[in-house]
């Protein structure tokens, strides 16, 4: 086989993000498994690995990647950086018709790019294969404990980006002594997994969704709620998953409940547009609504949670909403609930974050890019090529051309 070059792309976006697609290690490891393959690495001083940790690797540092066939990086690479006919692997913020990417979109196109969206690379059952959504739950679940002992003064532990690592934070995790409060967790995939991840580390109960609301309990508790558990069918019907999937435009809400015993509500589901949202601004208006932390992972602005008006960031995690005034407050006022909305959790354990998504891009996505693919999931996952919206991302047309 002929050589291949892969680079690996500085990260451009601002503000700037710390991660990498592939480690020193797994460079390596990629090489050992297609001996045919040469990796360059754009240089970067804000790297969660230096410069100097590939080269000790024998990974070389190179600036101009115009010779390489692949291009992988993190976060969108701006439309002026982009290198006309290459292959490129990077989060594009485009399938859901982002207006802020649609000079980028517009930009893949005219540079007849292969763009290869990390969140599109799917099985034959349309489950994501790669992705930093566990380290987006665990860091996610860390800030919303953080926030609760903040909130009542209970505890002060570091945030999570001052540590070195997962198990420096974990250390931190010893130091957490909560009441017996309720916490909600929504979702089933790999976000709400790495939210569990922490809650297990701090040893809280999981109960069922029945026990949350008729029980009472001596000692923290948390409970999972899946799409069924918070959805019921506008005509009755009994739910099914695919129906659900494919039109939740016809199934309403029936979160309420949990709202009045739920003291910190940490979110992991995907949310669609069209599905209903998980409780309403007059819900959180209402004297019965007691949840006083919300740990937004799904940071979808104006989505499903209402009080997620804004994003928040890694420097200022939280801001208060008052369900009142409809309006930002202070993070800690008793008026307010204090809310958490980071959407880029997983940049606080930029290494273990980045090791992580790194196996998983040598053991599932190279393999495929670069040997057999008979389930089609290069294909399937490319929104565009040679100048055009693939099949699957035709609906895009009116934002790309």
């Amino acid at each position: 086989m002929s050589r291949i070059k892969i680079g690996v792309l500085r990260e451009e976006k601002s503000p700037p993000d710390r991660r990498v697609p592939l480690t020193p290690l797994e460079c390596t490891e990629l090489q050992r498994q297609f001996p045919e393959l040469e990796i360059y690495v754009q240089p970067s001083t804000i790297r969660c690995y230096a410069n100097e940790e590939y080269t000790a690797f024998g990974i070389p540092l190179r600036e101009d990647l115009s010779s390489c066939d692949i291009l992988v990086g993190v976060k969108e690479v701006p439309a002026d950086k982009l290198l006309d006919g290459k292959k490129y692997f990077f989060f594009s913020h485009t399938v859901k018709k982002q207006p802020h990417n649609k000079k980028l979109m517009h930009a893949l196109i005219a540079k007849k790019v292969q763009m290869i969206d990390y969140e599109t690379l799917t099985d034959t059952d349309h489950n994501r294969i790669i992705g930093f959504g566990r380290y987006a739950g665990i860091v996610g679940a860390y800030n919303g404990i953080r926030a609760y002992g903040m909130r009542y003064d209970l505890f002060h532990i570091k945030p999570a980006n001052k540590c070195r690592d997962k198990s420096e934070m974990e250390e931190e995790m010893k130091r957490v002594k909560l009441p017996n409060i309720k916490i909600v967790v929504t979702g089933g995939g790999r976000v709400a997994n790495g939210v569990i991840e922490t809650l297990s580390i701090l040893k809280i109960r999981k109960v069922t969704p029945y026990e949350f609301l008729h029980h009472s309990f001596r000692e923290p508790v948390y409970c999972q709620l899946h799409s069924k558990d918070y959805h019921d069918a506008k005509d009755g019907h009994s739910w099914t998953l695919k129906e659900f999937f494919e039109h939740p435009e016809n199934y309403f809400s029936t979160f309420k409940p949990f709202t009045k015993w739920a003291d910190l509500l940490i979110t992991a589901h995907f949310w669609d547009p069209r599905a209903p949202l998980l409780f309403t601004k007059e819900d959180m208006r209402s004297p019965g609504f007691h949840i006083a932390v919300i740990a937004d992972i799904t940071c979808d602005i104006d989505g499903s949670v209402p009080s997620t008006i804004k994003s928040s960031t890694i420097d200022e995690p939280f801001y208060g909403y008052n369900p009142q005034t409809d309006s930002i407050d202070i993070p800690f006022s008793k008026t307010s609930v204090t809310v958490m909305a980071v959407d880029n959790l997983p940049c606080e354990l930029p290494r273990d974050a980045s090791d992580g998504f790194g196996r998983d891009l040598v053991e599932r996505v190279f393999p495929v890019l670069l040997g057999e693919d008979p389930e089609h999931i290069i294909d399937r996952a490319s929104i565009c090529k040679d100048g055009k919206l693939t099949p699957g991302f035709e609906y895009l047309s009116d934002y790309a051309y």
